[in-house]
């Protein structure tokens, strides 16, 4: 079940959403186009994102995480 694409999907949704709320919570509202590139991370790299943010102090270490994780695909 885990490997199914409806599965996935619906954890990669639910990453996202909690993954906005942190995001929103310690920067307020960010840039849509940054919004949809968060959206287009798989699950595996919110996860990631939830921990890092915990390191991030201004929003520019947000945008440099998501642009070094477009590099890495």
């Amino acid at each position: 079940m885990k490997e199914s694409v409806i599965y996935q999907d619906i954890v990669q949704k639910e990453a996202f959403k909690l993954i906005s709320r942190l995001i929103k919570r310690r920067f307020g509202d960010i840039d849509e186009s940054l919004v949809e590139q968060i959206r287009n991370l798989s699950a595996e790299q919110l996860e990631k994102l939830g921990e890092e943010l915990l390191d991030f102090s201004e929003i520019a270490d947000l945008v440099a995480w998501v642009e070094q994780q477009k590099e890495e695909k």
